[in-house]
């Protein structure tokens, strides 16, 4: 999903993707309609239809009315729509021009088992002729190797997806639902993360520095927790005794009743050896717990070095969820994030799901979405909803983190408690190592290069800043168009433009900035909100030695120096990224656009029987 693509799982699939998306119309959803001449057929597929996950549509009124006009009394009156065996080539189109009418229905899928007395070959030549008037996806399923064979053929040739079985049909539909809602992901104006983000990236340096010097690769549960709150990730307090009487003095202060976990650098999974004891409400049973703790976990574990105690007020936050995040770093595909249920069982459960960072509020949203204990998160019966926003804040935490430090190897909070009230991170542990190298080599999606931020002031005082583009910019991309003189986007885009769709915007501000990028000049307004007064952005070519550029300045933010800043701002980028030549066109009635790049050293050759002028920069 986060590039829009189809995932496969065997080279099966692979094959049945590409035959099935080359010839796949436009999808809006994924309700199924399925029409057959054998009613058994039609229950196994709406069987298997359901198992996968698909819809079976529900016909309308008007459907079901218009049905019982052109279909024998006997037919089934409902989805799957059964018209009989003896279905003829004009039964079959009657029933589908039906159904291609029902809004309720998505797709159809015409199942025909081959029988003696109807001329299967006809059934396909009308059915095809209906299908290509239609924009409606239609998957056909001819029933009967060699007895349709040249029925199929007939089907192939039309361009019409036909398929042996029900079965592969149906996986089939489902993979064009996938890829459209994928594609349509893809396009999606990721929500603003709903609070600044603002981490103490110091304060965490300092402690992962602190603990590569003592040679350690695990971190304390202490020194996790101060991480994450580091970056503003609820913990529960938590405080360290090296004595059984300092254990008693932290839980005096806290308050009973507490819990009391074994704090060493050497024991990663504390439960295993009776090192985390939970819910201890008097200061007798905390000191026999205390020091029949230290006794057991010595005996278990003699060569162990023992730090002491942590000491933490007990919790209780009745209907919470226990959840696991985590994350791991995969040989091929760098840190991966994972997200599902947690507690004691997690290993067992294995209700998880996994994401590339970086993440955004939409896709940490859809990384919970494929978790089995989403349905539950919801709310049911009298148990509210969780706060599902603040559980994916946490995720784009998280996801920022692992970008801000390369040398967080294991990340693992379990349990988190999850509840209508927020999130708490109970319990942490963090393994880390050197970073071996910036976050463009260590991960597999480049994410928002928040360095190249530049606040600067114009000649007049106005406030600037330079910053990367992203998803988020779409609305404000827009007011930008519509407040620019039709003249000035006749110049960016040689062609007038009055509006782009939100598919057309999606590409200018959703980009891949390793391979392409775009920087915009923002404003506050006299309302405090943020606008955008101009881009420049630049793509390079595959062999990355060349890159085009383009820009525009909105027309009542012309003369004030933004479109150079920008221009400057591009080029010391694009010469960073070694790349030898930046280029460009513009018009010749753009006189303004001439005299910026011969300002910025740009060679300038007008295009003999055109009214072009072509633009190079040597980097």
């Amino acid at each position: 999903i986060w590039a829009g693509m189809l995932r496969v799982y065997t080279i099966q699939n692979l094959f049945d993707a590409v035959e099935t998306l080359a010839h796949a119309k436009f999808i809006k959803g994924n309700r199924l309609a399925i029409m057959t001449n054998g009613g058994g057929v039609g229950v196994l597929a709406t069987d298997y239809l359901i198992r996968l996950g698909g819809k079976l549509a529900e016909l309308s009124e008007d459907t079901i009315a218009s049905l019982n006009q052109c279909l024998p009394a006997a037919w089934s009156r409902g989805n799957p729509v059964d018209i009989i065996g003896d279905s003829d080539a004009e039964r079959y189109v009657n029933a589908l021009s039906v159904l291609l009418k029902d809004g309720n229905c998505d797709a159809v899928l015409i199942i025909l088992v081959p029988v003696a007395i109807i001329d299967n070959r006809e059934v396909a030549r009308k059915v095809a002729e209906l299908i290509r008037q239609s924009s409606k996806p239609v998957l056909t399923c001819w029933m009967g190797a060699e007895a349709v064979a040249e029925s199929r053929h007939l089907l192939e040739q039309a361009g019409i997806m036909n398929f042996e079985t029900p079965e592969s049909a149906i996986r089939a539909f489902l993979q064009i639902v996938e890829y459209d809602r994928n594609q349509a992901s893809l396009m999606e104006v990721p929500p603003t993360v709903p609070e600044n983000i603002t981490p103490d990236k110091d304060r965490v340096r300092a402690i992962i520095q602190q603990v590569l010097q003592e040679n350690r690769s695990v971190l304390t549960e202490p020194e996790s927790k101060q991480i994450l709150s580091a970056y503003d990730i609820p913990v529960v307090e938590t405080r360290i005794a090296a004595t059984v009487d300092e254990v008693m003095q932290c839980a005096e202060e806290l308050g009973y009743p507490v819990a009391i976990k074994i704090l060493s650098r050497n024991i990663s999974h504390k439960s295993d050896l009776g090192g985390v004891l939970l819910d201890i409400e008097t200061p007798y049973i905390l000191r026999a717990a205390a020091e029949g703790m230290l006794v057991r976990v010595r005996q278990l574990q003699p060569d162990v070095e023992i730090d002491g105690l942590t000491v933490q007020k007990m919790v209780h936050r009745p209907g919470a969820y226990e959840l696991i995040l985590g994350v791991s770093n995969d040989p091929v595909f760098g840190p991966v994030i994972l997200f599902g249920e947690g507690g004691t069982p997690a290993e067992v459960i294995k209700d998880r799901a996994v994401a590339l960072p970086p993440l955004n509020m939409n896709l940490a949203r859809y990384l919970i979405e494929r978790t089995r204990i989403f349905r539950e998160l919801r709310g049911y019966r009298h148990i509210p909803p969780v706060d599902l926003q603040a559980i994916q804040l946490v995720l784009v935490k998280i996801s920022q983190l692992i970008i801000d430090h390369g040398e967080l190897q294991e990340i693992d909070i379990n349990p988190m408690f999850a509840d209508s009230k927020g999130v708490l991170a109970l319990d942490a542990r963090m393994v880390i190592a050197p970073a071996p190298a910036g976050p463009e080599a260590r991960l597999s999606i480049c994410p928002y290069p928040q360095e190249l931020e530049e606040a600067l002031q114009l000649a007049n005082g106005m406030q600037l800043l330079l910053r990367p583009i992203k998803p988020e910019d779409e609305p404000a991309h827009h007011y930008l168009l519509q407040h620019t003189d039709p003249k000035d986007i006749y110049f960016r885009f040689f062609r007038a433009v009055s509006n782009l769709t939100h598919s057309q915007m999606a590409r200018f501000t959703q980009i891949d900035y390793d391979r392409e990028m775009a920087f915009i000049a923002t404003r506050k307004n006299e309302q405090g909100e943020s606008e955008t007064v101009g881009v420049v952005r630049a793509v390079s070519y595959a062999d990355d030695k060349e890159a085009e550029f383009a820009i525009i300045v909105r027309t009542d933010m012309q003369n004030l120096g933004i479109g150079k800043k920008l221009m400057d701002k591009i080029i010391d980028y694009v010469r960073a990224k070694g790349i030898k030549r930046l280029t460009g066109q513009t018009l010749v009635m753009n006189i303004a656009m001439q005299n910026l790049a011969k300002k910025l050293g740009f060679k300038v050759a007008h295009n003999l029987g055109d009214e072009t002028i072509d633009l190079s920069l040597d980097l």
